[in-house]
């Protein structure tokens, strides 16, 4: 496992490379990769980029609109495969997507929907040997933004993956796994085949009517039981990114350095705790795990 620059920690501010170049810079062995500003600068330079940095890339967005209409979903799927292709290249096979856990739209409509759509998705990205994460989202509020309750549950959202293909699993965020009511039993049945990608943060403790998805705590800051967390993706065998998602938490109060290495420091105090080798890259002479 290793730690990986997320945007948020920039509160936004840092675009593509950039990103990339604070990661490097601050000690991050991996940071999220802006998939269209990465493919409009071309592979042979993101590549390098790459290589320059000593960085790893954790996860591209899926590219592709799929919650909208068919119009906007056939408009962009002849795109993906590549997006694919560029995404396995630079060593990244893998992409996400979230989807909302309520809906104006019935379940059994929605589901049939999206089923069909990142099934077609799913079978383009196999071509590349590329994975799709989906992520399941976990707050009261988001929940009930909308008429109709969706797939909000770990477990629902993984044998909805599972129908969709094999190349699908789960995006496991800390945050939504906690505010889902997920537990490491979870996670180590889901199994590392079906975990995509992670996102690390934590949470304060607030009755579920209080809780907003934009107000995080860095990891270690709050109620999530990260140590267990971490040992059952240890137990499984995962070996990709945590990416540090952290909304809120005055990072626009901060320089983007200054939410990069708040994030890198109390992302690495979990690890520690948790007795999880850390990676510290060093530009010059690659990574190494203390």
């Amino acid at each position: 496992m290793y730690l990986s620059l997320n945007p948020t920690l920039t509160a936004g501010r840092v675009g593509w490379p950039g990103l990339a170049e604070l990661a490097a810079k601050v000690g991050f062995p991996g940071v999220d990769v802006d998939l269209k500003s990465a493919m409009k600068q071309g592979l042979t330079q993101t590549q390098s980029l790459f290589a320059s940095l000593k960085l790893k890339p954790a996860f591209v967005n899926l590219p592709t609109e799929y919650k909208k209409d068919d119009e906007a979903f056939n408009a962009e799927i002849g795109e993906l495969a590549d997006a694919g292709a560029f995404a396995a290249a630079i060593g990244c096979p893998r992409m996400m997507t979230y989807i909302m856990p309520s809906s104006p739209i019935p379940k059994a409509e929605l589901r049939a929907i999206y089923k069909r759509r990142l099934t077609k998705c799913a079978d383009i990205l196999a071509r590349s040997h590329v994975r799709l994460g989906l992520e399941f989202l976990g707050p009261l509020h988001l929940r009930e933004m909308f008429k109709y309750e969706f797939i909000w549950r770990m477990n629902d959202m993984l044998a909805f993956a599972k129908e969709i293909g094999p190349n699908v699993g789960l995006v496991l965020d800390a945050w939504h796994w906690y505010h889902a009511g997920a537990t490491v039993e979870d996670i180590i049945a889901a199994g590392k085949e079906r975990i995509v990608t992670v996102h690390f943060d934590d949470s304060a403790k607030l009755p579920p009517e209080q809780i907003r998805d934009n107000q995080r705590l860095m990891p270690g800051e709050g109620v999530i039981p990260l140590v267990p967390f971490l040992h059952a993706l240890q137990k499984i065998g995962y070996q990709d990114a945590l990416s540090v998602e952290v909304f809120g938490r005055g990072l626009d109060k901060m320089t983007p350095e200054e939410g990069a290495r708040l994030g890198l420091t109390k992302s690495r105090e979990v690890l520690r705790k948790a007795g999880i080798p850390i990676t510290v890259t060093h530009a010059l002479s690659g990574s190494t795990a203390l």
